[in-house]
């Protein structure tokens, strides 16, 4: 098994949907992420890819952001990965061999062995870096999810249908100019 056959991508979020740096305020931690990255996830769920987030951190921020993308597993303030990811592919009726990751730190090594496909950003740590079949060109929080994604899609013959999709339902929401959200901002 490899890449043609991956049906869910997990992916660690410190490190790798974002740059790694936590802003903190006075009262809420600020976390980043790129709208490339976002677009990815609309992508990924248009190619038949299932998309996941693991972390091992509690983060505010992070649940509202999968809320936004509307990320169907979200899992926070997990150490043991693997574990996560073995009960996740039991609830869903899959193997480890169908699943990719993608991690940047010691932490992640272990489900980065196990599963069928994983990739890392360009400052993973060199460990993960030796350990992955892929290490993106676009750096983390800066649209290497989006990247890892498009190439999970290409591979699969999927990424066509995928931006046919993306360009059909973006046309369809981008007519309802007159909701209460767009209208508070114009």
């Amino acid at each position: 098994m490899g890449i043609r056959d991956i049906k869910l991508l997990l992916t660690d979020v410190d490190g790798v949907l974002t740059d790694g740096k936590v802003y903190m305020g006075i009262r809420e931690e600020l976390v980043l992420f790129d709208i490339q990255d976002g677009i990815g996830h609309r992508l990924a769920a248009y190619g038949g890819l299932k998309v996941g987030w693991l972390s091992g951190r509690l983060c505010r921020p992070v649940a509202l952001r999968a809320r936004c993308l509307k990320v169907p597993f979200l899992y926070q303030g997990q150490l043991d990965k693997l574990t996560v990811a073995r009960n996740l592919c039991r609830r869903e009726g899959l193997e480890l061999a169908e699943m990719a990751y993608m991690g940047d730190d010691l932490i992640d090594m272990p489900l980065l062995a196990q599963v069928g496909w994983s990739a890392t950003v360009p400052y993973g740590r060199p460990e993960v870096k030796r350990a992955v079949h892929y290490i993106t060109q676009s750096p983390a929080g800066a649209g290497a999810f989006r990247e890892v994604v498009e190439k999970i899609l290409k591979a699969q013959n999927q990424w066509k249908r995928a931006v046919k999709q993306f360009h059909r339902t973006n046309g369809r929401k981008a007519a309802y100019s007159n909701d209460v959200f767009t209208r508070s901002f114009v």
